[in-house]
């Protein structure tokens, strides 16, 4: 599987979908390792960020950055993993997993104020002002407090 020009065996088929929790059947996964083959413009194997960055969906999310530095890039097992994450068929708990290794950038367990603060940022870029993201970490508080004593 480390060369992108050999096929797919079954046994390859069978560990990358066991190793996304099978969120993809296994002609979905053939079809992934055509497109990451696609993707893969050296035969290298692996996706570097720009490469991936070529991908329209995700090079206008304004997340994609923060996405791609959790990774630095991906080989095709990476590649259907990270992918899962999206997909309508992940559990709920994959979801919550992967968010949180997106909101937690120095990968210490925890979500820090300042890292969310920064998501906030990555998200509104210049649709709002210095001053409007300084009244978020009053709000939050403000919620906090209302949930506390409900």
């Amino acid at each position: 599987m480390g060369n992108t020009s050999s096929m797919l065996t079954q046994y390859d088929i069978e560990e990358v979908q066991e190793h996304c929790s099978n969120t993809f059947s296994q002609q979905e996964i053939v079809s992934l390792y055509q497109r990451f083959c696609q993707l893969d413009r050296n035969g290298c194997g692996f996706i570097s960020a720009e490469e991936f960055m070529t991908v329209p969906e995700f090079a206008v999310n304004p997340l994609s950055q923060r996405l791609f530095r959790m990774l630095d890039g991906l080989n095709f097992k990476e590649f259907v993993a990270f992918l899962s994450a999206f997909s309508s068929r992940a559990s709920l708990q994959q979801k919550v997993e992967f968010i949180f290794k997106v909101y937690d950038t120095d990968g210490n367990g925890k979500v820090t104020f300042n890292e969310m603060l920064d998501i906030l940022r990555d998200l509104t870029g210049q649709f709002i002002s210095e001053q409007q993201r300084e009244f978020f970490p009053m709000f939050l508080r403000k919620r906090a407090i209302q949930r506390t004593l409900c």
